[in-house]
């Protein structure tokens, strides 16, 4: 008779994509099992998947025969890229704004790179709809600008690698619901995660046995509030007691190359409170957030760990084509790749530099120039840093924080 006993036995198997293994899962707080068989101890045959597992075996219950329960292994490090505003092309006011070719090769320089994590994020910046739609009203037309890209064009989101964007922002509402809802619809349609409309403050979803919550935020109507921290905290809380990692993203601050710098104060931009995305973004790690990314003043801005969870105050415009300012430093378009345990802490990043080309096409910049500029935004914003950004866009700590 066997004697009782709780064993956890990690296993390698066939699949070379097979992520390196995380904790075993607890007797008294299993998941559902994929597999489970009842078989005699002598005659426990070796099982192959295409997946790597944990195999628990519990003799407790049975007193000649031993259950076998087999659990996919979760990572213990992921990769997760951040960029900034999307919109690659829109058919308002005409279609001079679309790019050639159908738009196969707007994000073909920086493909490569945007694949080569376990999640990339973007801010999609404008509806996706064909046509139609209700306008929205400017009060200034001087600075109104809608943005309506036709569907074909958001295919070559899932081309490039893109798992999640954030749809709060003050373009999400330029072609009232029918431009809300399509987008959403398109989205989902193409296997792309997204938050922040009202309709859909957040979701949860799973991606390589990980279970991931995220949320975005904007000041913006239709949008969920960056204002409103009551909420915002209670729905980070919310998904941190559901989620490995929490990740938020969020649409603020003041915009321009005269607001490049995290002010820790509240910005009042076009008489709009862009919130204070400083102490936003503290609350949102208070409350169990494990990343954060932001967008919204179309220039890049400093970078932050906090708790030893990373935070980019903003990620500047990325792939914006045809009605975009990119001069100087509105063309730099940053690609944030970090690293992060299976808790959110944060290991290490890379800034890699891409710039903006003729009307808004992405390409790696091999003068470095985005990393090069929130590595002296940050040392001048956050002069107490833990962290470093070297002359190559490297991220890392001071000292060891564990």
């Amino acid at each position: 008779m066997l004697k009782n006993f709780f064993t956890f036995i990690a296993i390698g198997l066939s699949l070379a994509a097979c992520k390196t293994a995380q904790k075993s899962p607890q007797s008294d707080d299993q998941p559902s099992p994929r597999v489970s068989e009842t078989l005699k101890p002598d005659s426990i045959q070796q099982q192959q998947d295409s997946l790597e597992v944990a195999i628990v075996i519990d003799s407790t219950k049975f007193q000649d025969s031993v259950r076998i329960s087999v659990y996919p292994l979760k990572p213990d490090t992921i990769s997760i890229i951040g960029v900034g505003d999307i919109m690659i092309g829109t058919n308002f006011p005409n279609t001079s704004y679309l790019p050639s070719d159908s738009g196969k090769y707007m994000l073909a320089g920086v493909k490569s790179v945007l694949q080569d994590a376990d999640l990339t994020f973007g801010n999609q910046e404008g509806v996706i709809l064909n046509e139609g739609g209700v306008q929205k009203n400017c009060s200034n037309p001087d600075v109104c600008y809608l943005f309506r890209s036709p569907e074909y064009l958001a295919k070559h989101y899932v081309d490039a690698g893109f798992d999640l964007m954030s749809l709060a922002n003050n373009h999400a509402g330029d072609f009232g619901d029918a431009g809300r809802k399509n987008t959403m619809r398109v989205l989902e349609e193409l296997g792309i995660h997204h938050a922040g409309q009202l309709a859909q403050p957040f979701t949860i979803f799973e991606k390589d046995n990980m279970k991931y919550g995220f949320v975005a935020f904007s000041p913006n109507t239709g949008t969920q509030s960056i204002n409103n921290l009551t909420e915002a905290i209670g729905i980070v809380k919310h998904l941190d007691s559901l989620s490995d990692i929490v990740i938020v993203s969020f649409h603020g601050g003041a915009e321009g190359k005269s607001h490049q710098h995290v002010t820790r104060e509240t910005e009042i931009f076009y008489g709009e409170n862009r919130g204070n995305v400083y102490n936003f973004s503290h609350k949102m790690i208070d409350a169990g957030a494990d990343v954060i990314f932001g967008h919204g003043p179309h220039v890049a801005r400093a970078i932050e760990v906090y708790k030893n969870r990373f935070i980019a105050y903003s990620l500047g415009n990325f792939a914006t084509y045809g009605r975009f300012n990119l001069r100087g430093e509105s063309g730099l378009a940053p690609i944030v790749k970090i690293k992060v345990d299976d808790e959110g802490y944060f290991l290490e990043g890379k800034i890699i530099s891409a710039i903006q080309a003729g009307a808004g096409i992405p390409e790696i910049d091999s003068d470095n120039r985005a990393a090069l500029k929130i590595k002296e935004l940050t040392e001048i914003d956050f002069p107490e840093s833990k962290i470093m950004i070297d002359l190559k866009g490297n991220i890392r700590y001071l000292q060891n924080q564990y």
